[in-house]
Parts: structure tokens; C-alpha cells; sequence
């Protein structure tokens, strides 16, 4: 649309962006300043406190002879213009401050106003649906009539309009504090895809023993050699979940798809439904046939319910289930059944669904599991200059400038690889020019820049809603709706919750301000920050979960809850991301040391719960005796975590943390998997052969660097090894001579390292344990110090004495 000069020098850079390139129908706010009369206002009577018998008296003169300036002069004249242009309001005639809201079109022509001095973007209220091209209409129409053929003037028209909505609601992204939202299909992403057996080792709790060996040591290579878009992912596998980390780009991916079966660009002919499963919030029964309905029954499809259950025999739908790892807990299990019953009744249809990689169980069979890679350096480039698109960047090369600022600095590039975090970083970047390295520092910085943004331009002194209710105040209101729905494992909140929690927090807090109503702070935050987000009808959640883990962070730091929070939550995996924030988030002389010592003490007292006699104590002893004085290029500390890593989950990925580029550290954790997996198998004579072959293998690449361990004679070992596979028994054998060798074989391994089969025979529920109550406590450990901004070399060095050591008494 075109602007004239006069109109362009009203408004504000971020305005300008939107105006010259909108369709004019698109629904804008913005925050205008009037001009006032200053003709009037030199003729106005000068008021005296003398003529007044009070000052009390006197200012509420003044503040009357203003309003009739106002209501009189340019600024009531320019509100009844701006009215007569069916623009919506806030503010009246006694204030030159006004938030307007209304189409781009109107937008424009108001501009020409004379009482309008300036312009300032507020927010994009609604963007109309983008125009449709006809193929894709036509394409759409023709797959529905295949299903049902019924009347096609009906279709054709109910189509576009489902077209529509889907572009509307999925086709655009507009994170949260973009200037303006940019087409989905800008936004490429690709999967790393990891082989089956080691997505179900690193995800099957049934085999613990099996998952964070494998997945420490071989998914990240074999990802990358497999990387591939996610469409030809989407087009190759018919059942698929989509992994990945927090804001990693999963609900993009599912749009994406969506989109081109739209298109017709799929390698099959499909309907998408997209359905956002955090939505099921309660036990009762989940109708997915009348969710799937729903969008079309929106659409006016003639006879939809017999045309989707026509559709979902023919398998001509492809439904994008998003979300799984939102799932409130107690309504999760029954999600999943509804969920498999239903692709158990409609198999010949597409499936894909979305999780967290952390959340994810293998909850459903015969789906192939993918996880979304980081984002690569022409990624990071593209979406930096989708951001930084408007002229007034171009020109001033902000993009460029912020890539460069990006490769200067290593921390704040390894955030970027993460779409959401990339988000903040443009945010960040826009409002200071400089990039912070700490995760928790990047949403701090990001926060400030929305609400105080957000300040400057809404929180006019004439409305109640913005009056003394300042950053500070709303960060901690944010932060304890963010806590007390997170210990609670809630990511939903009912209407009448938030602003029953907004009122008590204003009125126990002397210095907020009493008269404000909760309901108008909740619309507030919510339509104008977009940092709650109502999902359904009188539901709100935040608008990412790590928004919601952040704020929870910030709350406990805030009101010194780090000890109650550790002893309380510490063993559970839903808090780790809290955790890590929680250390990037405690400052002064001593940063995070009192983080990492409450919660060294919680693996210390577990340890010393166990009798002297305990399997797990004994290979403690073992591990600091038979490594003390060994010449392997590592510390202590990382001898003893290594020498501990063959039998437990976490404690193998801790090994990885210490020993990542020890080739002996490597060999001897993974020959001792092999050994009791093999030798403890219902073993053949080729599983044997292979197991012989493997430890051999792991002999020569222990050679390779210094012992790890004093005393183990690995020349002797390998004459064992084989001999032993002179003597391997054929497969017509008895099973006691299979017994007999399998045990050979492991006493064999063992006795070189002065191990018995008794100290490693943990059992499962041991194994569990342990991971659970101390080496992924360890593990968090060292999450949380490289996620700290100080952790003191006293209080490190002190840890790791004490690291992976029976403790004192």
C-alpha cells in the first residue's frame, strides 16, 4: 500500500515495515500521540494555588482546566475523526495519548490527520487469510470429491476456506516478540535420524543397562551422516515421531508437512489435520473423531461427519499430533490409549507426532523416531535475515552485523543452533547490540526487552491497567503462576485461576497497585505481551514451556528455595532444564556454588545410606584403589568416573563429560558392555565369535593409550581371550556347556581388572536406583556448572575430590 513522505515521517521503523507491504485488511494496533493547540492553550487562564483554599483543591482545578484543553482543542477534534474512521479507541479526549486499533487501510488514512503527530507499532492483531491460488483449491477440491463425491461448487468453496485457515493458524510464524510474522515456508528445517534399535535403547526403560552407552557414543555421527530434510522424511516414513529438544523446531516441522500436502508437493495424496494435544487437559474420553471434524464442520463441508469417516477408511488423511511431551501427567496415559486405539482403527492413514526427546517412551509401535537437528550455519544466516528484513535494517545491515557479533562470540552461536533461542538472541541483539553468552542471562535479557518495551509505548499514566504496575512487579507475578503451576506439573491454567493468583498477588503486595482488576492484567499480558496464551476457550498456558521453566527458575532464586527445591526435586527429570537455570541465574561471589553443593549432598546421603557391604560400595573401593596410581592421561576425579561406567546409565555419560577424547576411557567403558551383554546371553556359538572378536578390539585400542588401571596385564589377557576362541562349543552342546564357557568368558575379562562377578551383578532395580539417586545427580551436576555464570575453583575442586568416593563418615 502505497505511504506518502508526510505519512512515512509519522511513523515508527517498525510501522513502516508493515504498511508498505500489507493487503489492507490486516488488523493493527498502534500507540498514537496527538499534537495539542497551542493557540488554545496560550489563551487559557493561568491558574494560582492563592485562589484555592487548598492543594488538594488546586490540582484537581488543574487537572479539569487540561481535560477541557484537550476535549476542546486538536485532541478532542482528532478523536472524533479517528472514530468516524471506524477505528477502535483507548483513551478518550482528555489524553493526547491514544492505543488505536483498527485495518491497515484505516491505519494509512489516518495518518493524514493533522492532530496525528506520530505513530508507533503496538502489535499485529490478526493477519486476514493470505489470498489462495486456485490449484491449490482446485487440487484440494478434486482429493475430496475421490472420497465423497457430493456437490462441487459446496466443496470447492468449503475447500479454500480450509486452505485458508490453515495458512492462517500454521502458515505464518510470529514467535514470540517478532516485528512482524514471516511465511512459514521461509523457515527450512532438517532431522537427524537415528537407527531404531538405538532410539529404543537410548528411550526403553526395560533396558536401562543399554540406553545412554549407545546413545553417548554413536547417535550424534551416525545423525549426521543421515541428516535429511524433513519432508523427505515426512514422505518416506508413514508413521513417524519427530523428536527434539525444547524450541528445536518440531510443531514447524508438522505445519511444514502440513503445508505441502496442501500444496499436493507430497509423494501421496493427503488431507493434513493439524491437532495440538496439550489440549487435553482433563480424564474424560478423548473424541478424535470430532476434533478431526471440527476444522472442516468450521469450513461448511456438506455431510462431514460421513465424508471424514469415508476419508479415514480410504487413509486419505495425514494427522500431525503435536505436542505429546505437553500432556498434562495425569491425563498422558489415556492420551496415548485413545491415541493408539485410534490409529489401530484407521491404520491406513499418515501419522506423525511431535515430543520432547526427554518425554519420549517409545509410546507407540511401529513408528519410525527422528530428531530434529540443530540448526546449521546457513539456517542461523536465513532466519537472522528474516528477522532484520525491514529497509531500515537492510540499510543499516543489521543482519549482517548480528552474524557477525554471533561468531565472536562461541556460547551465544551454540544457542543459536536452537530455533527459540535464536529468537531471543534477535530480540536481545536488537535492543543492545550485544550477545550474551549464558542461556539464563539470553531469557533474562529477552524478558526485560518485552515487558519494558512493552512499558514505554502502553503504560499510559491515564489508564489504571498500566499505572505503577511496573516490570519488576509483573517478572514476579510471571514468575510465581510460572512456579506454582510447575511443582504441580501443570502447563494450563482455567481463566479464573490466573486472576484469582493476580489478586492475591496485588493485594499482598503494599507497593502494587490495589485498584487494578485481574482480569484486565490477564488480557493484558496475554493479548498485548503474548506471553500467556490462551489455547482454548477460558485456557491459558505460556507461550513456550521454557518460558514457564525459566520463570520457575527465577521464582526460586528469587525467594531462596534452592535448598527445598533440590531436596524435593532433584531426582526428577522434568526439573533438569529448571535446574540449569537456576545455576546460569545465582550471582555474586560465590555464583552456583551452594546449587551444586545442596545437591552433592543429596547423592552423598544416598550413598551413605547403603550398608558397607553393598555391590555398588565395593566397586566405589575398587575404582579408587586399582586407578590411584595408574599413568592414564586423566584426572582422579575422571579415572574414577570412567572406571565406574560399565554398569549404570548415567554414569556412562558422565564418563563421556570427563574422558571424551581418551581413547582408554572409551575402550574400557564399552568393553565392559559387551562383556556382560554377551557372556550373560542365551548366547550361540556365532555371539561368541563376535564377542571374542570385540573385546580383542578393545584390547588394542587400550594398548593404544596409557593404563587406566595398575596392574592389568592386557598381553596375557588377549593369549586368553583366544585361546577361549579355540573352545568356543557348537550349538549341539548342552546348555551347560554353554553355562560353563559363558561363565569363562566373564571371569575371564573380569579377574584381568581384579573385578568379581558378584561387585558388577547389580540388578535392575539397583541399576534404577543408582541412576536415579546419584549418577544423574552427578550428571546434573555438571550440566549445571557448565550452565553457571561462576562456580568457584575451591568449591569445584572440593566436589571433585568427593566425586564417585565412598564418603567419610
Amino acid at each position: 500500500m502505497h505511504l506518502t513522505p508526510e505519512q512515512e515521517a509519522k511513523i515508527d521503523p517498525l510501522l513502516l515495515t508493515i504498511l508498505p507491504d500489507a493487503e489492507g485488511d490486516e488488523i493493527l494496533q498502534v500507540v498514537m500521540v496527538l499534537g495539542e493547540d497551542e493557540a488554545n492553550t496560550s489563551t487559557t487562564k493561568t491558574l494560582q494555588p492563592s485562589q484555592f483554599s487548598s492543594r488538594i483543591e488546586y490540582r484537581q482545578a488543574l487537572i479539569e482546566q487540561r481535560k477541557q484543553q484537550l476535549e476542546t482543542g486538536t485532541v478532542g477534534q482528532t478523536v472524533e475523526a479517528l472514530n468516524n474512521l471506524s477505528l477502535t479507541i483507548n483513551g478518550g479526549k482528555t489524553s493526547r495519548f491514544l492505543v488505536v486499533e483498527g485495518t491497515a487501510k484505516e491505519i494509512i488514512k489516518s495518518l493524514s490527520l493533522p492532530g496525528v503527530k506520530s505513530a508507533t507499532l503496538d502489535q499485529i492483531i490478526r493477519i486476514e487469510p493470505i489470498p489462495i491460488d486456485p490449484p491449490k483449491v482446485e487440487y484440494l477440491t478434486n482429493l475430496i470429491l475421490d472420497i465423497f463425491p457430493i456437490n462441487k461448487d459446496k466443496v470447492s468453496q468449503a475447500a479454500k476456506q480450509y486452505i485458508s485457515n490453515y495458512y492462517k493458524n500454521y502458515g505464518r510464524l510470529q514467535v514470540l516478540g517478532m516485528r512482524k510474522p514471516i511465511k512459514l515456508e521461509e523457515i527450512y528445517t532438517t532431522v537427524k535420524v537415528l537407527p531404531k534399535k538405538l532410539i529404543q535403547q537410548f528411550t526403553d526403560l526395560e533396558g536401562i543397562q543399554e540406553s545412554f552407552r549407545t546413545r553417548q557414543q554413536y547417535n550424534l555421527d551416525e545423525a549426521e551422516n543421515n541428516k535429511q530434510s524433513g519432508i523427505i522424511i515426512a514422505n518416506t516414513y508413514k508413521y513417524l515421531t519427530v523428536l527434539g529438544a525444547p524450541g528445536s523446531g518440531k510443531s514447524t516441522l508438522l505445519r511444514k508437512v502440513g503445508l505441502e500436502a496442501i500444496k499436493g508437493t507430497l509423494s501421496y495424496n493427503c488431507i493434513p489435520v493439524f491437532i495440538e494435544l496439550k489440549q487435553f487437559t482433563n480424564t474424560q474420553d478423548i473424541d478424535l473423531l470430532k476434533i478431526i471434524s471440527q476444522p472442516f464442520k468450521d469450513c461448511d463441508f456438506p455431510n462431514v461427519d460421513n465424508f471424514i469417516k469415508i476419508g479415514l477408511q480410504a487413509g486419505k488423511f495425514i494427522i500431525l499430533l503435536d505436542g505429546l511431551d505437553e500432556v498434562p501427567n495425569n491425563t498422558v496415559k489415556k492420551v496415548v490409549t485413545q491415541v493408539r486405539e485410534f490409529i489401530k482403527d484407521y491404520k491406513n492413514n499418515r501419522f506423525i507426532i511431535s515430543c520432547r526427546t526427554a518425554a519420549y517412551n517409545q509410546q507407540f509401535n511401529n513408528f519410525n523416531d527422528v530428531i530434529i537437528a540443530d540448526f546449521d550455519d546457513t539456517q542461523i544466516k536465513q532466519f537472522i535475515n528474516n528477522w532484520f528484513c525491514s529497509d531500515v535494517d537492510k540499510r543499516a545491515e543489521t543482519a549482517k552485523k548480528c552474524l557477525a557479533a554471533l561468531e565472536k562470540k562461541s556460547g551465544a552461536k551454540d544457542l543459536a543452533k536452537t530455533p527459540l533461542l535464536l529468537t531471543f538472541i534477535c530480540l536481545v541483539y536488537d535492543q543492545s547490540q550485544t550477545l550474551p553468552k549464558n542461556r539464563s542471562e539470553l531469557y533474562n535479557e529477552a524478558l526485560k526487552i518485552l515487558l519494558e518495551k512493552w512499558a514505554a509505548e502502553k503504560r499510559l499514566e491515564r489508564d489504571a491497567i498500566y499505572k505503577d504496575f511496573n516490570t519488576k512487579l509483573e517478572i514476579m507475578l510471571l514468575s510465581e503462576i510460572a512456579y506454582e503451576g510447575f511443582i504441580v506439573d501443570k502447563l494450563f491454567f482455567k481463566t479464573q485461576e490466573l486472576v484469582d493468583q493476580i489478586k492475591t498477588f496485588l493485594a499482598r503486595n503494599l507497593n502494587a497497585p490495589q485498584d487494578l482488576d485481574g482480569e484486565a492484567v490477564l488480557n493484558a499480558i496475554a493479548i498485548q505481551q503474548g506471553i500467556l496464551v490462551e489455547r482454548l476457550d477460558n485456557i491459558y498456558s505460556f507461550s513456550h514451556l521454557t518460558l514457564q521453566e525459566y520463570l520457575t527458575a527465577k521464582y526460586i532464586v528469587d525467594n531462596h528455595l534452592i535448598e527445598q527445591t533440590v531436596n524435593k526435586y532433584v531426582t526428577e527429570t522434568r526439573w533438569k532444564e529448571v535446574f540449569i537455570l537456576i545455576a546460569g541465574l545465582m550471582e555474586g561471589s560465590t555464583g552456583a556454588d551452594q546449587l551444586l553443593l545442596y545437591m552433592e549432598n543429596k547423592a552423598l546421603s544416598y550413598i551413605k545410606s547403603l550398608s558397607d557391604n553393598h555391590r555398588f560400595i565395593k566397586l566405589l573401593e575398587w575404582a579408587e584403589t586399582k586407578t590411584k596410581n595408574s599413568p592414564a592421561d586423566l584426572t582422579p576425579v575422571a579415572k574414577r568416573v570412567v572406571a565406574n561406567a560399565n554398569a549404570n546409565t548415567y554414569a556412562n555419560a558422565n564418563a563421556n563429560t570427563y574422558a571424551n577424547t581418551n581413547a582408554n576411557a572409551y575402550a574400557y567403558a564399552y568393553a565392559n558392555t559387551y562383556v556382560y551383554t554377551y557372556a550373560n546371553a542365551n548366547a550361540n556359538a556365532y555371539a561368541y565369535a563376535y564377542a571374542l572378536k570385540v573385546f580383542i578390539q578393545f584390547i588394542d585400542k587400550i594398548e593404544a593409550a596409557p593404563p587406566l588401571f595398575s596392574g592389568v596385564n592386557l598381553q596375557k589377557l588377549r593369549d586368553q581371550l583366544q585361546l577361549l576362541n579355540t573352545l568356543i562349543p557348537n550349538e549341539k552342546e548342552a546348555r551347560e556347556v554353554h553355562r560353563t564357557f559363558a561363565k569363562k568368558l566373564l571371569e575371564t575379562w573380569l579377574n584381568a581388572f581384579d573385578l568379581t562377578l558378584d561387585m558388577i551383578s547389580l540388578s535392575l532395580k539397583e541399576v534404577k536406583e543408582l541412576d536415579q539417586q546419584y549418577f544423574y545427580i552427578y550428571h546434573l551436576i555438571l550440566q549445571c556448572k557448565d550452565g553457571a555464570i561462576l562456580v568457584t575453583d575451591e568449591t569445584w575442586k572440593a566436589i571433585e575430590e568427593r566425586m564417585y568416593r565412598v564418603p567419610s563418615s
